[in-house]
């Protein structure tokens, strides 16, 4: 692992959007019980770390993160911007209250902001596409995963699952 190769415009615009993101994390109204809280925070974190290491580096290699193909300690910086995207996913959720007939909106406006962060990641060289890959490449992705993690958040606020929980 590679601490710093060298610090630039990508490193210092993840230190002000973790800052941003976490800062409304904490001052937004608490509408979702710890437990979600956590678990949200969890899945965002899990499910961007799971695409990133198999589209983003790995076999496949599509793009590379920062300024090297290499994982080096602003990754972490990266990779922790997950955390809160999980979570505004289904605090929105909640707070929107969507249901069967909103569902489909939502999953796509949620893909529009993904594919569009991930654009804003490109322009400040967050993210370097390679191997022919194209940012158009990552709207299914993100159509399934925010579907999935749509239907997560709903099986686990249903009145069954909270014996699980």
């Amino acid at each position: 692992m590679i601490w710093i190769d060298n610090f630039s415009l990508n490193e210092i615009s993840l230190i002000i959007m973790n800052v941003i993101g976490y800062s409304f994390m904490k001052f937004l109204p608490k509408k979702l019980s710890r437990e979600v809280t956590f678990i949200s925070v969890l899945a965002g974190l899990s499910t961007g770390m799971l695409f990133d290491f198999t589209i983003g580096g790995g076999l496949l290699d599509f793009y590379k993160q920062n300024d090297s193909n290499h994982y080096e300690l602003f990754d972490l910086f990266y990779y922790s911007l997950f955390a809160p995207f999980g979570y505004f996913f289904m605090y929105f959720y909640h707070v929107l209250r969507i249901n069967k007939i909103t569902f489909i909106f939502y999953i796509t406006a949620w893909s529009i902001i993904g594919i569009t962060v991930q654009w804003i990641f490109t322009l400040l060289h967050i993210l370097t596409y390679q191997n022919n890959y194209q940012l158009s490449y990552s709207f299914p992705i993100f159509l399934l995963t925010q579907t999935l993690t749509g239907i997560f958040y709903v099986f686990i606020t249903s009145n069954d699952s909270r014996k699980l929980i």
